[in-house]
């Protein structure tokens, strides 16, 4: 492999790894709202309307929509209609265990555990 390649592949390989922590970085600043977080809390469980989430969430309705749509948009949440209803829900497991693992890490803050594997 020729060094011009070699400096091509180091380049590109140094990109996506950019990429991949920009990308990381806007999933937590999704997640780093109450709302948002207690909305992909609930869809975790599983698919769920507007009305069961605004109840899970005891958040304004609009205020749930807007969430919503911002999940939606950044392809974190699908939707499919059932009659008049919008049914939410996760797009991926790795959303429901990232929530599942930050809500564990706030058990061990608020409750003084010892860390572990």
């Amino acid at each position: 492999m020729s060094s011009g390649t070699e400096v091509a592949d180091a380049h590109r390989s140094q990109q996506r790894a950019e990429a991949r922590l920009d990308e990381a970085v806007a999933v937590l600043a999704l997640l780093a709202d109450r709302t948002r977080l207690a909305l992909l809390e609930r869809l975790g469980r599983g698919e769920a309307d507007v009305t069961t989430l605004t109840e899970a969430t005891g958040a304004a309705r609009p205020s749930v929509s807007q969430h919503l749509a911002k999940l939606r948009l950044a392809g974190m949440v699908t939707t499919r209609k059932d009659g008049r209803r919008v049914v939410y829900s996760l797009r991926h497991g790795h959303l429901r265990r990232l929530v599942d693992e930050a809500l564990n890490v706030a058990d061990h803050q608020i409750g003084h555990l010892p860390p572990h594997d």
